[in-house]
């Protein structure tokens, strides 16, 4: 195969099309800001009114976890780092798992707004705020990076406008989360998978025709040590192996899944229990899809580049340039479709962004703003809710400009969610999962969690891990037929993850360093996690923790686990049910009691609803 020609530029059918789906999203915006006579209280603005469906929440899940950080970040991960990454698939459904059997039954009962609601009826108010905080805080800091990332990788490849993009993106999406509330959310949502889909799908299919079909592909991949799948190493200060990915993966994204309020309060805002959680396990085939088709195109790009690294020859200066690269070199003879693939990579930023406004929206009005000002009207709360999309679309837009400060994508982020994503994972599973947690154990257990996290993940900022730790794998560049000398490989993968401009360089390597912070990036999230379960427990014992009379609604009980099963119970049960709709997991409105809509026959489902 001769050397690479120049890769091509954006040409006006990539903005067309690009535009496009801006124009789309927006649309779905005014379309929900009418229909169905608009957003008249602000639980059909924050929840969609509580009538939505398994399909649409599930995909809508996918997309808002599915960000530009995974359209850029996993293929040049499984570039540098090898196809162990798919191991995730496994993570994924223990995650999915877990959330649907432990969390959504307690949420999903007690039909709340906010997840941190939960920690008010369970503990009290103090934990309620400080649970509420520190969402806010991670959240906004979180989409900072998601909007920015996409923007400056493309803006460096494609010469696509940086400030334009990221405006463009806070705007849009700020425009139709304002207007249209939950449903839009979750609708444009269901549209940006496609357009994700569409976008990877072109990368893969013109990868595998010009490589020469997907053995080829394979065959590269294999001969530079890119399938390593297996790599069962227990010690945790390796970045990737089966068990830093499947244990504290799992710890990671289950504080995503379980309790983040920007997934939970989609899959509350579902009409039954059995449709919300029929949504998180089609969600999980999406997540599975999501992931084949970003390994595939990191496996396509290691062919692609095997004998000519253009991270090394200083052709793009970060990894997260990779894909866009790729995407112009072999789809430079197709106008239009670079701008898909780009459409592809921000329609994943517009629908996290998205998620987070309407989730930031729904804890500040239902934890900071119901408390305390209890004589509003539902219609004014409608407005404060669509102010606060506004002011937190602005916010993001600011973070997104800090953002600019910070490097590599895909550990910062998840970083972040690791060290406070963890923490607050351990209260809600003591809450949960522990009957005699009280609510001084749960301050103590959050505090000290909170820390150790924090020790962890800024020391590793500090000192980043050496590279035997992270193993990434050897880039070559002989095939490049330019001057670069062979030998220079070296030197750039040396500091893999400069994640911070805060480094400090030339310190004395000390055992602390090399133990302790270079810890894998998911344990944080893992250790977050049990030190607040470890110490909450132990506070909560001395404290008069077994003293407590509880709600046994507030704990994770057999019959929410046993309820799965209702479906094939004889249908003169249903009578029994009606004396108390509440405990049976329907939610507050009777009618929607998730036994009646269970039936699949149409003779069943009359005699349900007409009892």
């Amino acid at each position: 195969m001769d050397a690479p020609r120049s890769i091509g530029t954006f040409v006006v059918w990539d903005y067309v099309v690009f535009a496009a789906m801006l124009l789309i999203s927006a649309a779905i915006g005014i379309y929900y800001a009418f229909a169905g006579g608009g957003q008249q209280t602000s639980k059909d603005f924050l929840m969609g009114g509580r009538s939505m469906t398994a399909v649409p929440v599930a995909l809508s899940l996918t997309a808002s976890f599915m960000s530009a950080v995974t359209v850029l970040g996993t293929p040049s991960e499984v570039y540098r780092f090898g196809a162990i990454f798919s191991i995730f698939a496994i993570t994924y459904f223990f995650v999915v798992a877990i959330s649907a059997e432990v969390f959504l039954p307690v949420f999903y009962k007690l039909g709340i707004t906010s997840t941190y609601e939960y920690l008010e009826l369970r503990f009290n108010k103090y934990v309620r705020l400080c649970g509420t905080v520190l969402f806010i805080v991670l959240t906004i800091l979180y989409t900072g990076i998601v909007i920015y990332a996409p923007a400056l990788a493309l803006n460096q490849v494609t010469g696509f406008d940086l400030w334009g993009a990221v405006v463009a993106t806070g705007v849009v999406c700020t425009f139709y989360c304002t207007l249209g509330g939950l449903k839009a959310v979750v609708w444009t949502d269901v549209f940006q998978v496609g357009i994700m889909v569409a976008g990877f799908a072109s990368v893969i299919i013109q990868a595998v025709v010009i490589q020469g079909g997907i053995s080829t592909i394979l065959n590269d991949a294999y001969n530079g040590g890119r399938l390593n799948f297996w790599n069962f190493n227990p010690n945790p200060l390796q970045r990737h192996t089966f068990w830093t990915i499947v244990i504290g993966g799992t710890f990671t994204w289950t504080s995503i899944y379980g309790v983040n309020q920007s997934q939970v309060q989609r899959y509350i805002s579902c009409k039954s229990r059995f449709q919300a959680k029929m949504s998180l396990y089609i969600n999980l085939l999406g997540l599975w899809a999501i992931l084949t088709c970003s390994v595939l195109c990191g496996l396509a790009l290691y062919s692609r580049y095997h004998d000519c690294d253009p991270w090394t020859a200083k052709k793009v200066s970060a990894p997260d340039q990779l894909m866009p690269y790729l995407v112009l070199d072999i789809l430079q003879d197709y106008p239009g479709l670079p701008g898909l693939f780009v459409a592809c990579a921000y329609s994943g930023t517009l629908s996290t962004v998205s998620s987070s406004i309407n989730a930031l929206a729904a804890v500040t009005v239902e934890d900071l703003v119901k408390p305390h000002f209890r004589s509003l009207s539902e219609r004014s709360l409608s407005w404060i809710s669509q102010g606060l999309s506004v002011m937190f679309g602005a916010l993001c837009i600011g973070m997104a400009a800090l953002a600019s400060l910070m490097g590599a994508l895909l550990q910062a982020a998840l970083s972040i969610f690791g060290m406070i994503g963890g923490p607050l994972l351990g209260l809600f599973a003591l809450g949960i999962l522990v009957p005699f947690a009280n609510s001084i154990g749960a301050l103590a257990g959050l505090l000290a969690g909170f820390v150790v996290s924090l020790w962890v993940g800024i020391g590793a900022q500090l000192y980043p891990p050496l590279p035997e730790r992270t193993m990434p794998l050897s880039l070559e560049t002989y095939g490049c037929n330019s001057t670069y000398n062979v030998t220079n490989w070296v030197t750039t993968t040396e500091m893999p993850f400069s994640t911070s401009a805060f480094q400090v360089y030339g310190a004395e390597r000390t055992p602390l360093m090399d133990n302790w912070y270079s810890l894998s990036y998911l344990y944080l999230s893992t250790l977050g996690t049990l030190v607040t379960l470890f110490m909450g427990m132990l506070i909560s014992l001395p404290t008069g923790g077994r003293k407590q009379n509880l709600d046994r609604r507030f704990l994770l009980t057999k019959e929410d686990f046993l309820s799965n099963f209702d479906i094939f119970k004889k249908k003169k049960h249903t009578l029994s049910y009606k004396s108390h709709p509440i405990e049976d997991g329907g939610t507050d409105n009777p009618a929607f009691n998730h036994i009646e809509l269970n039936f699949t026959d149409q003779s069943g489902k009359i005699n349900g609803t007409r009892l």
